[in-house]
C-alpha cells in the first residue's frame, strides 16, 4: 500500500538561513565597532593598519567573494560585481571610511532584505506547520496512535474533537464540524458526515468521525498546495525576466557613466559614488518580492496561483468564459423527471442507464445512479462501453446498442425524435433542466430530465465581475442552448453558447484571444481541460474537481466557491500594480541619486544609504500584498 512521505518545507534551508544570519550579525557588529573606533579616533589604527580599512576588509570580503563566485559559477555580472567594484575603488583612492561604510550598509541592507523576503515566504512555512504529526489508527477494532507519515491509503482512522485530520479521506461514520479555512479559505466550519470528503491538516472542531485514507503525504491537498506554491514562488514573471536581461547592461553602463563623470569633473570620489548608487538591487527585487507575497497570501485564501507569469497575466484578464455544470451550478445534479417510451419501465431504464454511467466521471452520471439507487434498481452493466467526448456514452449489451447522452449524440448516430419529445425537451430546457436521451437500438426508450441548482452566490459574483472588473462574460455549455440561455437569463450573462463539444469551447476561447482579449476560462471537468489549457488563464473550480482539470488550469480554487474568482483577479491586479510601482520607485531613486552624485551633492556613504533605502522600500511595498487576500471580500 502507498505510504505517506512527510511534508516538509525547506527545513535545511531555514537552518542554513539561520546560520547565515548569525554570521552576518557578527560581521556587522565587528565592523560597526571598528568603524566607530576610527570615526571617534579612539583607536584609528591597529598594528599599523587603519581601523576603517580593517572594517572594509572584514565586511567587504564576503561581498567580493560572492561576486567572484557568481561570475565564475553562473556568469552573473549584475549587482554583486558593481558593489565589489565600488568597495575596491574606494579603498584604491584611500577612502577607507567610505569603503567600510559602503560594505557595512550594504551588508545591513542585504540582511534586512532577506529577513523581509523570508516574511513574505512565511505562508509556506505556516502551511507546512499544518501537517499533523499524529494519527489515530483503528486496527481490528483497537485504536492505536501512530506518526502521521506512517498512514497508508486504505487505513481506517479515528478523528476526535480538536484533532487535526491527518490525511485526505472519506468519512465512513460519525459527524463533525470541520474547520477547513486553512485549506479552502472558507471562514465557517463545514458539517462532514458519511460519504463526505475531508482534507488533511484541517481540524475537527466538534464531533467525532471515522475516515478511510484516500491520499497521504505529499499527495494530499495540503501536500499539493505546498508543492505548487513553492514552485510558483520560484518561477519568474515575464517582467522579471526582462529586468534580469536589462540588469546585464548595468555593469558596463555604470562603469561608462562613472568614468565619464570622473573625466568631466576630475573628482574620482564622484565616480566611485556613481558606482554605488547605480546598483539595480531595488529593481531586481521589485518583481520576485511582489510575486512571493501575492502567491503566498492567495494560497492562504484557498487560491493556488501556479507561477509569476500566471499572476502577471491574470492581472490583465478582461474576458471571463464560464462553464455551466459544476461551475455556475453546484455540481450536485438530481433527476427531476423520467419519461419512458416503447414499453420501457422507469426501473428498467434506470438500471441500464446507471450501469452505463457507472464508469463515467461526469456530474450527470451521479444523478442517474442516485435515482437508480433510490428505486432499488440493480445496475445492468454493458459488455462494451465507449465514451463519446462532449456527447455521452455508446454501449452494447447482448447485441443491442444503447446510447446515453445529449441530442448531438443522437444526431451522430442518426436517431430521430418525435415532435412530442421535441416539445417536452424544449419545455424542460426553458426551465434550465438538462435533457439526457436513453436510446435502445434505434428508438428513444426514455428521456431523463436532470436539474442542477444554480449556486446562491452566482448572481452576486457575476454582478461584481461584469462590467466592473471585466468587459466580457460568456457562458459555454455542452448542454442544450435552451438550458444554457435559461441560466444565462437568470444570471444576466450577456452571451451564451450551448450544444458545444470540448473543441467548440476551445474555438470560442481562440475567437476572443484573436480579437485582442485576455481570456480566463473557468471550469471543473474533463470536458473543460482543453479550453482551460488554451485560455490565457485557466481556473479550475474546487480541489474536488477532476485531476485533469486541476492540472490543465493555471489557478486552482480550492473552495468550491465562485467568490474566489473576483478575489483571484483582484489579488493579481494588485500584485501587477505593485510590481509597476516598485519599478518606478527603483528607477526614480536611481536616476535622482546618479544626478546628485554627478553634481557632488551625494558622497559614497550617503549613496550607500540611499541605495539600500530604495531596496528596502521596494520589499516593504511588496510585503503589503500579504494583507491583500484577507482584504478582498
Amino acid at each position: 500500500m502507498e505510504r505517506a512521505e512527510s511534508i516538509e518545507y525547506c527545513g535545511h534551508e531555514s537552518h542554513h538561513h539561520h546560520e547565515g544570519h548569525i554570521r552576518d550579525y557578527a560581521v556587522i557588529a565587528v565592523s560597526a565597532v571598528l568603524v566607530g573606533l576610527y570615526w571617534f579616533e579612539i583607536l584609528p589604527s591597529i598594528f599599523g593598519m587603519d581601523t576603517a580599512l580593517l572594517a572594509a576588509i572584514i565586511c567587504g570580503y564576503p561581498i567580493v567573494s560572492e561576486a567572484v563566485k557568481a561570475i565564475l559559477q553562473r556568469g552573473d555580472t549584475k549587482v554583486g560585481l558593481l558593489v565589489s567594484i565600488a568597495i575596491i575603488a574606494s579603498i584604491a583612492i584611500g577612502e577607507y571610511f567610505a569603503a567600510a561604510e559602503v560594505a557595512l550598509i550594504m551588508t545591513i541592507g542585504e540582511l534586512l532584505e532577506h529577513m523581509t523576503l523570508e516574511k513574505s515566504n512565511s505562508a509556506l512555512r505556516k502551511l507546512a506547520e499544518l501537517a499533523p504529526l499524529k494519527a489515530r489508527l483503528i486496527r481490528d477494532g483497537v485504536e492505536e496512535e501512530i506518526a502521521a507519515e506512517l498512514v497508508a491509503v486504505g487505513d481506517r482512522l479515528l478523528v476526535k474533537p480538536g484533532d487535526k485530520i491527518p490525511v485526505d479521506g472519506v468519512v465512513t461514520s460519525g459527524f463533525a464540524a470541520v474547520d477547513q479555512s486553512t485549506i479552502t479559505g472558507e471562514s465557517l466550519p463545514l458539517e462532514r458526515r458519511e460519504g463526505d470528503s475531508v482534507f488533511g491538516g484541517t481540524i475537527a472542531v466538534t464531533g467525532s468521525i471515522e475516515i478511510i485514507a484516500t491520499k497521504v503525504g505529499q499527495d494530499t491537498a495540503l501536500g499539493h498546495i505546498i508543492k505548487m506554491v513553492k514552485e510558483a514562488q520560484d518561477s519568474k514573471a515575464p517582467i522579471a525576466r526582462m529586468i534580469d536581461r536589462w540588469a546585464n547592461w548595468f555593469v558596463p553602463l555604470s562603469l561608462a557613466i562613472a568614468t565619464l563623470v570622473y573625466l568631466v569633473t576630475g573628482d574620482i570620489v564622484r565616480g566611485v559614488t556613481i558606482l554605488i548608487v547605480f546598483c539595480p538591487c531595488a529593481m531586481l527585487l521589485s518583481t520576485p518580492t511582489a510575486v512571493a507575497a501575492a502567491i503566498g497570501a492567495a494560497a492562504r485564501r484557498g487560491i493556488l496561483i501556479k507561477g509569476g507569469e500566471i499572476l502577471e497575466t491574470a492581472g490583465r484578464v478582461d474576458t471571463i468564459i464560464l462553464d455551466k455544470t459544476g461551475t455556475l451550478t453546484v455540481g450536485k445534479p438530481r433527476l427531476k423527471d423520467i419519461r419512458c417510451y416503447g414499453g420501457w419501465q422507469r426501473e428498467q431504464a434506470l438500471a441500464l442507464a446507471a450501469g452505463i454511467e457507472k464508469r463515467s466521471e461526469h456530474h450527470l452520471a451521479k444523478a442517474v445512479m442516485q435515482a437508480a439507487d433510490a428505486v432499488g434498481a440493480q445496475y445492468v452493466e454493458p459488455e462494451i462501453w465507449k465514451p463519446v467526448v462532449g456527447q455521452g456514452v455508446a454501449a452494447e449489451l447482448q447485441g443491442t446498442r444503447y446510447l446515453l447522452g445529449n441530442k448531438t449524440l443522437l444526431e451522430s448516430y442518426h436517431i430521430a425524435i418525435s415532435e412530442e419529445q421535441e416539445q417536452y425537451c424544449a419545455g424542460e430546457q426553458a426551465l434550465g433542466g438538462t435533457v439526457v436521451f436513453f436510446v435502445a437500438g434505434e428508438e428513444v426508450a426514455a428521456i431523463l430530465v436532470i436539474e442542477d441548482p444554480v449556486r446562491e452566490e452566482a448572481a452576486r459574483v457575476l454582478n461584481k465581475l461584469y462590467p466592473a472588473q471585466v468587459s466580457n462574460v460568456v457562458l459555454l455549455t455542452g448542454d442544450a442552448a435552451a438550458a444554457g440561455k435559461a441560466i444565462g437569463a437568470r444570471l444576466n450573462i450577456p452571451v451564451v453558447h450551448g450544444d458545444l463539444l470540448p473543441t467548440d469551447k476551445v474555438e470560442y476561447v481562440k475567437k476572443y484571444q484573436q480579437a485582442g482579449h485576455k481570456v480566463a476560462m473557468i471550469g471543473d471537468g474533463v470536458n473543460d481541460a482543453p479550453a482551460l489549457a488554451k485560455a490565457d488563464i485557466g481556473m479550475a473550480m474546487g480541489y474536488t474537481g477532476t485531476d485533469i482539470a486541476i492540472e490543465a488550469a493555471d489557478i486552482a480554487l480550492l473552495a468550491d466557491d465562485l467568490r474566489k474568482i473576483p478575489e483571484a483577479i483582484a489579488v493579481s491586479r494588485r500584485a501587477y500594480r505593485t510590481i509597476n510601482q516598485n519599478i518606478i520607485v527603483a528607477n526614480v531613486i536611481n536616476v535622482a541619486a546618479i544626478g546628485f552624485a554627478a553634481w557632488g551633492l551625494l558622497g559614497p556613504v550617503a549613496a550607500a544609504i540611499v541605495h539600500n533605502a530604495g531596496a528596502i522600500l521596494v520589499v516593504l511595498n511588496s510585503a503589503r500584498l500579504l494583507r491583500v487576500a484577507t482584504a478582498v471580500k
